[in-house]
């Protein structure tokens, strides 16, 4: 992962925040509360994240107090954050900027939350790790357990319904549809969930299941279902899923094409 300049990243981010209240002041105090008021990067996502998160089980200031301490204690999650904002800046189409996921793309948020969860898992603290889990999949509708091992450079599109089993791998940049499922295959324990390998891009509603490996820059297509590994560089679909040929790019999560015709 190349290193992101965090201070010009955060002052990009208040540049926008900036520019929409001038456009929209109707805005001014969402952007007040979650960005101008804010004295870091780290407190923008803080705030901006355990708002959407808290109920009647959880204290905003425990919420606070741990999302704060693992960006501190973990400065790298910045650095995974930033570049999961650069990803969805430059895949998605329907994000003007950098600081539109921060704002309102849940796919993006619940990744957030998950590596705040991971941070508590590599901790010790399982049973808190577990119980964030269980308020994002409450809150955003994506079940990522907080054990799964997700790199940067993540862009999860729409993300309702995306389920991450306890082992499951996926490497730098990745691009995940909605409704996609890293599942493992009956009751064994152990490392049962699949390895997505770099630059893959999952199709909608694709269901990849059990310790199968998804080579680097494949690509799967939506709604199939995988049982059998995937080689790299390789499109796949179909239920269950055949390979279909050759991918053109070499990393299909960077161009976005979910034409299978190759």
């Amino acid at each position: 992962m190349e290193a992101i300049d965090l201070d010009e990243h955060w002052n990009e981010i208040r540049r926008r925040a900036h520019a929409i209240v001038a456009r929209e002041p109707a805005l001014l105090t969402l952007l007040n509360q979650t960005v101008l008021d804010r004295q870091s990067f780290a407190e923008c996502l803080t705030y901006r994240l355990t708002r959407k998160l808290v109920n009647h089980a959880a204290s905003i200031d425990v919420l606070h107090e741990t999302f704060m301490e693992a960006f501190m204690h973990e400065p790298k999650i910045l650095q995974q954050v930033a570049c999961d904002m650069n990803a969805v800046y430059e895949r998605d189409p329907a994000c003007p900027d950098v600081l539109t996921p921060l704002l309102y793309f849940k796919g993006f948020q619940a990744i957030v939350c998950y590596r705040v969860g991971h941070h508590l898992w590599n901790s010790g603290r399982h049973e808190f790790a577990l119980y964030l889990q269980s308020l994002i999949s409450e809150t955003f509708a994506v079940d990522i357990h907080p054990a799964a091992q997700i790199g940067c450079g993540i862009l999860l599109d729409h993300a309702t319904g995306f389920v991450a089993g306890e082992t499951s791998v996926v490497e730098d940049n990745v691009s995940i549809l909605h409704e996609v499922t890293l599942g493992g295959t009956g009751k064994d324990r152990g490392d049962r969930h699949p390895k997505v390998r770099s630059g893959v891009l999952l199709g909608a509603g694709a269901k990849i299941l059990g310790n199968v490996e998804i080579g680097e820059g494949a690509k799967v297509g939506a709604g199939s279902v995988v049982l059998k590994p995937v080689p790299p560089h390789t499109s796949v679909a179909g239920v269950p899923a055949q390979i279909i040929g050759k991918t053109k790019d070499v990393s299909p999560a960077l161009g976005m094409c979910h034409d299978l015709d190759d």
